[in-house]
């Protein structure tokens, strides 16, 4: 079971650093071999994926480089992210699948019919971009407290379109604006005592390796290698949520 774990996390520390979605690797595994509550399981991935998160971030960070805008979106996102993970129950699961199907199908279709989008770019930055910027964190840190899979996709798209930049570009901005908002949630499951401190310490540990392994991986196959990634996981993540909603 420890091992099945490891090389989970592992794995999904890799995913995350290269698009995000490493829940969907993790979470399925936690959930089938320890038996603890619902709420331990997403503290317990969420401690492990803010610690890969941050150091594929730090990578990024001094690779790539970031405007200095990004703090503040960080900021914004995560006091987002902590208000959606309080107000979790109130929010039904049946309500966000279908919009985030939708959503996740017009990104999966855009990109196919723009291949240059993401591709090639020339960052400008201006007070209305950063005042989009603030805005756009604010909302996807909301959705990663309160839902999650996909926050790092949909900020990689969102800082593309807004700072006319690449994928790669908008890929470190996400990374420090995804710790972000894993800090806020992993605050609201701290206080209330969900996080399996053992576990979750060991777990960590596998996805650092995995989400440094996965910033190399990103910086070496730069923006095309992103694309790819990006719409791989919109057909996972259609394919998951799907099956949740209309067959489960």
């Amino acid at each position: 079971m420890i091992v099945a774990l490891l090389i989970a996390s592992l794995t999904a520390g890799w995913i995350d650093a290269v698009i995000g979605g490493g829940g969907l690797v993790l979470i399925p595994v936690l959930m089938s071999t320890t038996g603890m509550p619902a709420a331990a399981v997403l503290a317990t991935n969420k401690f492990a994926a803010f610690t890969g998160t941050s150091s594929a971030a730090v990578t990024m960070v001094r690779k790539v480089g970031v405007p200095r805008c990004t703090w503040g979106f960080a900021l914004a996102a995560m006091c987002a992210s902590a208000g959606g993970a309080l107000a979790v129950a109130l929010v039904s699961d049946s309500v966000i699948r279908p919009l985030i199907i939708v959503l996740l199908l017009a990104v999966g279709i855009f990109v196919v019919c723009k291949p240059s989008f993401g591709s090639e770019g020339n960052r400008i930055i201006t007070p209305r971009r950063v005042a989009l910027g603030v805005a756009v964190a604010l909302l996807v840190g909301g959705y990663d407290g309160v839902f999650g899979p996909g926050t790092g996709m949909f900020l990689i798209m969102a800082f593309t379109a807004v700072f006319s930049q690449t994928f790669l570009e908008s890929a470190a901005m996400a990374k420090v604006v995804n710790t972000a908002t894993n800090i806020g949630a992993l605050g609201v499951f701290i206080a209330g005592g969900y996080v399996d401190w053992s576990l979750a310490i060991a777990l960590a540990i596998a996805n650092v390796i995995g989400a440094q392994l996965g910033a190399r991986t990103v910086l070496q196959g730069g923006s095309k290698l992103v694309r790819i990634a990006l719409l791989t996981l919109v057909v996972v993540l259609c394919a998951r949520l799907g099956w949740q909603e209309f067959v489960q």
